[in-house]
């Protein structure tokens, strides 16, 4: 199962939100990119990387930030946030971002996620935003009427690398993580999904590894917090 640490970029930081409300934002590293190289230091070979400012706004101001990133470490990067056409697509991808995390677009726009999964097969990742069963685009702010179960089932068709779920009731809130939930999902898709929100220490983790269907987990807060240890991770072979 890969791990992959979270840097979620907010005005030039690295910043946490509990329960995607951007009010409730925790500024943990004034550097993200310092906070990249920590993390590969550490062992992580994976990075989730969010433009939370892109993912409000549909247009990025961490560019130059990602791209840095992207070239001064090895890490393989899945990138989300404000990705919303076809150019923005294959810019990142040009630029050496291992996976593009499209929500929004992908919700509003099924025929440019098949055509973004026919032209760049292999590197389109949808992002699954849930917020009590239904779907949250642009950031989370904007709350949809589709019920998460009935999009999933159309990924099998279009050629999408992987799911990306994140419960948002749990993000940021190191509540655990809801194992039931995850095994209906898998239920309903044979594209390999990564877990994210409210992972809150390696016992969550240990769950999930043992779901054979989960392709990895995305690891916040309790990173930051230190309440999972690096050590620990490497004695479980984890990373």
């Amino acid at each position: 199962m890969i791990i992959f640490p979270a840097i979620d970029l907010k005005d030039g930081k690295c910043v946490r939100l509990y329960k995607g409300d951007f009010n409730k934002k925790t500024i943990f590293n004034s550097s993200p990119y310092n906070q990249a190289v920590e993390f590969e230091k550490q062992g992580f070979t994976n990075l989730h990387l969010v433009d939370l400012d892109g993912a409000l706004k549909g247009k990025s101001k961490n560019k130059k930030i990602i791209i840095k990133i992207i070239k001064k470490t090895s890490l393989k990067i899945q990138l989300g946030g404000g990705i919303r056409n076809l150019n923005q697509i294959s810019f990142w991808i040009k630029n050496g971002i291992d996976k593009v995390v499209l929500g929004t677009l992908a919700i509003e726009n099924y025929k440019i996620l098949e055509t973004a999964c026919r032209l760049f097969p292999g590197k389109i990742a949808v992002a699954i935003d849930v917020r009590a069963n239904y779907l949250a685009v642009k950031g989370w702010v904007k709350q949809t009427k589709i019920k998460y179960l009935n999009f999933i089932k159309k990924m099998d068709n279009c050629g999408v690398s992987r799911i990306i779920f994140t419960d948002i009731d749990r993000d940021g809130t190191k509540k655990g993580i809801n194992p039931l939930r995850f095994k209906k999902i898998f239920r309903k898709t044979k594209v390999p999904i990564v877990i994210s929100g409210g992972v809150a220490n390696i016992t969550d983790i240990q769950k999930l590894n043992s779901l054979d269907k989960a392709e990895g987990v995305i690891i916040g807060r309790a990173l930051y917090d230190k309440d999972i240890a690096i050590k620990d991770l490497k004695k479980k072979n984890l990373i």
